[in-house]
C-alpha cells in the first residue's frame, strides 16, 4: 500500500484544490427585447433565436 513519505503541506494542498471554485454562467443580451439571456440558447422572454421567432410566448 502507497503511503506519503512527508506530509502534504496547505499550501500544496490548497494549490491542487485551485481549480475547484464554481463559476457564475455566462450571460448575453438578447438583440430583440434587450433581456439577459444564455448565450447559444432560446431568449426565454421573447422567445426569439438568431432574429427567428422559435417559441410562442404568451404577452400578459
Amino acid at each position: 500500500m502507497a503511503v506519503p513519505k512527508k506530509k502534504t503541506s496547505k499550501s500544496r494542498k490548497n494549490m491542487r484544490r485551485a481549480h475547484d471554485f464554481l463559476t457564475a454562467p455566462a450571460s448575453s443580451v438578447c438583440p430583440q427585447c434587450k433581456s439577459p439571456k444564455q448565450p447559444h440558447r432560446v431568449c426565454p422572454t421573447c422567445g426569439t433565436y438568431k432574429g427567428k421567432e422559435v417559441l410562442k410566448t404568451e404577452d400578459l
